[in-house]
């Protein structure tokens, strides 16, 4: 192939000219990316090496750098060069040449089976690539072939290199076929190739991982490899061998995640349920496996126990319905499942104990789902088996929903106590969707359990436990409709009961009075049992979320039923409003509560009250009038507008028509100027009146408009946001509401071009603005008027702001417009041109140069990329992640491989690739393995 160097020109080598890409300048080019501290010259290196490696050059030098004398970093990129001329532009390459090429490689590949291991698995990966162009008529036995060359004796590598460097390259080919740019017509034909091809390998396979001789190192290699060659999806009664055989190495402690990995594609695949022989077979070999687990839980294992649990619920989840299907074998199912229930309830707190009981969780959605969709006789029969499984799973949940001991829990990171609230939602959600199944006994079950903890004489009860019950009651009453269960009167008897000594225990009480309240509007003779113990709890600042909350849905829902207690209501919010207890967020919810209360109220008596209410805020307010403005008092004047308007917001007297109703109640005097306030009041406006307010929005676009020209405001695009979501479907109002947006637009461009550093506020705010155009008026993008070009570049600017909430809104508005990349033309223009761009960022902060606790944000952009926009990011990523020490430099070029044949794996499954990008950060950063992942 060296005399390619006349080859027609491939894409991008005209930024130099030809002679420039020689073998000596490549050289200096990757010194200067390595070594140069001067990050200008190292950007310029990067860009002119990724030139050369398209550039009909790369044909010469790149044998050149793979010469023994060369450093791993320089035989590297010789054959990260080959790898894209040959998987790029294979067009360009004469048929007659086709044999000395791939003849060259199995020579470099021979060569380096003893060398560095990076380059060797990117020589494996070019002649994957060539492999694949020429299957199956130019190459039809090519698997074959690979294992018939490296086989043979003449080779001057010993026997285990030459082995290695087999399986590596059979590991690459299946992976190189995922995310090969074949057009879907080879794909289809290569793909059937590969099947056939099977036959070479998994004998091979199974001779090396069942021969006693085989060192460790290879029998690993093979189940990586066997791993990799299942997700082509062979038939599972192909694998049964292999499968058996990988069970067996899960006994030996180097091979136990790689066995664990391929047992866990290999049953994952989606075909594998056709094959339910093979599946019966499984299930004893995984009920096999109780043993081990069991140990490992003694011994506090966690890595062992969850690589087993991975397995049982890989097994059960993908095939509960294609199992329950063989009813004669019931049995063996039900003790698969009891096996998942040991998983389930894992002894240890989540997830500082243990991580394996939130693998279960969906499994029971998948029986679940799969027992009702049964016609009536054989469910009948099922729910008979099932339902003391159900319930013994609820007593599981919520003995794992339980808090650990005050002491114990005072230990936790905030990283573990966050992670711990977040399971304890997911099981939340298994105690909601189980009702399905259960029905009103579950609740009465869960009665029966506290009203026998909180009786009971014999012996003192933990607060945890009854928690954990409320909790239960709580998480089914706040989306099953409960208003005709006969224990909720019972429930609510109970919880004055309930000597509450801790904060978590407090806060449950008030939530689980909050899942009540409708069920207290219609039985309005319980409030009183309740409404002390919420009126209490607003007086601790520690329980601020759940008493305000409760007190505002109380409010909401039974406003009708509360006159009565109207005077106390409000006398205990003035009180805790004006001693300041509250963060402003619930101050403002606190406003809203009284907004619902005073509804309810005669005119003469909301107008009393609202005297009460209102009076120190206006002293206060004409106080800071006086004072010199400052930031201190602009302040406090924004903390009492926002109040006064949460307060109108919930506050609907159009019930009432009596005559002595007071201008104060239907015009509130506005402020006039751009103040944040005064869009603050109108975006609550809008949000109540909804369709009510119709008439306004021509003349609020136009003021919107001139305030937003005058002085750029966070609040003048927030409200512009509720008018493009309210009304800009609406055709009647989508004109003026195009004028404004386009308006707001322009100027928040200008403001990017002036410096938008100082602006995060606009800036987040113009980002979800954008979002909620896409949303819900892609049309508005267009407009020829609009720049989405500069639109697009802004937002990626924003992806580099350091204030997180700027960063996610920019990631939420990448989300909405990476899915219109079909549908809207501009956006699809946009991206095509400048993708790459938005990619690149993308890997830059996941490199390390945004905070960790953003990464699912960026997560979710990288899922969206590769969802729509897939056969552009399969382009992109390999290139962005060529250049050495791109995005981080403590990355391997193979960990850069891997990690992007990951995310051009995982189209469906946005939760892995959230684990991909956090496990790939954690390397970028220097902190796998080490004890900061703990917090992460």
């Amino acid at each position: 192939m060296e005399r390619r160097e006349e080859q027609p020109g491939a894409a991008g080598a005209g930024a130099a000219p030809a002679l420039d890409f020689t073998v000596e300048n490549v050289e200096k080019a990757l010194h200067q990316l390595y070594y140069d501290p001067n990050i200008e010259n190292k950007n310029l290196a990067q860009k002119w090496l990724m030139q050369a490696q398209v550039s009909p050059q790369a044909w010469h030098f790149s044998w050149q750098l793979l010469q023994p004398d060369k450093v791993p970093e320089i035989q590297y990129f010789g054959a990260s060069a080959l790898h894209i001329k040959i998987s790029r532009y294979w067009s360009d390459i004469p048929t007659d040449q086709y044999e000395s090429l791939k003849a060259q490689l199995f020579t470099q590949i021979t060569h380096f089976a003893s060398g560095s291991k990076i380059v060797l698995t990117r020589l494996c990966v070019a002649l994957a690539s060539l492999a694949l162009s020429m299957m199956p008529d130019a190459w039809p036995c090519a698997v074959a072939d690979m294992v018939r060359l490296f086989q043979a004796e003449d080779s001057p590598v010993d026997g285990q290199g030459r082995c290695l460097a087999l399986l590596e390259l059979l590991t690459v080919l299946p992976e190189e076929f995922q995310t090969s740019r074949l057009p879907q017509y080879r794909k289809g034909l290569v793909r059937a190739s590969l099947a056939v091809e099977c036959g070479a390998v998994f004998p091979l396979l199974e001779q090396l991982l069942q021969q006693p001789s085989s060192p460790s190192c290879v029998r690993q290699k093979v189940l990586k490899c066997f791993s990799s060659w299942v997700q082509l999806e062979v038939p599972l009664q192909d694998c049964e061998a292999l499968i058996q055989a990988a069970f067996a190495a899960l006994q030996d402690s180097e091979l136990f995640d790689s066995s664990v990995e391929a047992i866990v594609n290999a049953i994952s695949q989606p075909d594998a349920q056709r094959y339910v022989n093979t599946l019966l077979k499984l299930i004893p070999l995984v009920l096999g496996l109780q043993d081990q687990l069991r140990q490992a839980v003694q011994n506090g294992d966690m890595e062992t126990s969850h690589g087993i649990c991975r397995i049982a619920v890989a097994l059960g989840e993908n095939h509960s319905r294609a199992l329950l299907d063989q009813v004669e074998h019931w049995q063996s199912f039900l003790a698969l499942v009891n096996m998942i229930m040991f998983c389930t309830g894992i002894p240890g707190h989540y997830p500082v104990n243990e991580t394996t009981s939130s693998l279960t969780l969906t499994f029971w959605y998948t029986l679940q789902d799969d027992i009702l969709s049964f016609e009536a006789e054989k469910q009948a029969v099922y729910q008979q088996v099932y339902r003391p499984v159900y319930f013994q799973l609820v007593d599981v949940l919520l003995h794992k929903a339980q808090f650990p001991s005050d002491e114990e829990y005072g230990f936790w990171s905030s990283d573990e106590k966050e992670q711990f609230r977040i399971y304890r939602v997911d099981i939340s959600d298994t105690l909601m969707y189980v009702y399905e199944m259960l029905g009103a006994e579950l609740l009465s079950n869960l009665y029966d359990k506290l009203g026998r903890l909180l009786t009971s004489s014999e012996e003192p009860y933990s607060w945890q436990h009854t928690e954990a019950l409320l909790y239960g009651f709580q998480s089914i009453a706040e989306t099953i409709d409960v208003n005709y269960s006969d224990v909720v009167p019972g429930l609510i008897g109970l919880i004055p009961r309930i000597s509450i000594s801790n904060v978590q225990l407090a806060d449950t009480v008030m939530f689980t009075i909050g899942a009540l309240s409708e069920w207290l509007a219609d039985h309005p003779v319980m409030i009183n049992s309740v409404l002390p113990l919420v009126l209490h709890a607003l007086g601790n600042p520690e329980l601020s979320v759940s008493s305000v909350s409760t007190l505002k849905k109380i409010c909401r829902e039974c406003k009708y039923d509360l006159p009565p207690y109207a005077a106390n209501i409000v006398a205990v919010s003035q009180d805790v409003l004006m001693k300041q207890i509250h963060k402003t967020s619930q101050c403002m919810w606190l406003m809203q509560a009284l907004g619902f209360l005073l509804s309810a109220l005669q005119v003469e008596e909301i107008l009393k009250n609202l005297h009460s209410l209102i009076s120190p805020y206006i002293q206060q307010l004409e106080k800071l009038a006086e004072e010199i403005p400052n930031p201190s008092n602009k302040l406090a004047i924004v903390h009492i507008l926002g109040l006064l308007s949460n307060l109108f917001t919930t506050l609907d007297v159009s019930h009432h028509e009596d005559d002595h109703e007071g201008p104060e109640l239907r015009k509130l005097p506005v402020p006039q100027g751009p103040n944040p306030a005064v869009c603050a009041i109108f975006e609550k406006s809008v949000k109540t009146l909804l369709d009510d307010f119709a008439p306004m929005v021509p003349q609020l676009c136009e003021m919107l408009g001139r305030m937003y020209s005058t002085i750029p405001q966070a609040s003048a695009l927030d409200l512009t946001r509720q008018l493009v979501h309210i009304f800009a479907h609406e055709p009647a109002h989508f004109p003026p509401i195009e004028a404004l947006f386009l308006l707001v637009t322009s100027i928040t461009l200008t403001l990017f071009q002036q410096g938008p550093r100082d602006h995060p506020d606009i800036v987040d705010s113009f980002m979800q603005l954008l979002a909620q155009a896409l949303k819900r008026k892609p049309d508005l993008f267009l407009c020829e008027r609009l720049d989405v070009k500069a639109v697009f570049q802004c937002a990626v600017l924003a992806l580099k702001f350091p204030e997180a909430p700027t960063v996610k809104a920019s990631c939420g508005f990448f989300t909405e417009l990476l899915p219109r990349c079909g549908e809207v033309e501009p956006v699809g223009k946009v991206v095509q041109e400048d993708g790459r761009m938005l990619l690149v960022a993308v890997l830059e902060a996941i490199g390390g140069q945004a905070s960790r606790s953003l990464m699912d944000c960026f997560a979710d952009v990288l899922f969206a990329l590769n969802k729509h926009c897939f056969s552009l990011l399969t382009m992109w990523i390999k290139e962005a992640l060529q250049p050495p020490g791109f995005p981080s430099a403590r990355l391997s070029p193979e960990q850069k491989d891997t990690f992007s044949q990951q995310i051009l794996r995982e189209r469906v499954n946005k939760r892995r690739v959230k684990e991909m990008v956090k496990e790939f950060t954690l390397l970028c950063r220097g902190l796998h393995g080490t004890d900061y992942t703990a917090d992460y």
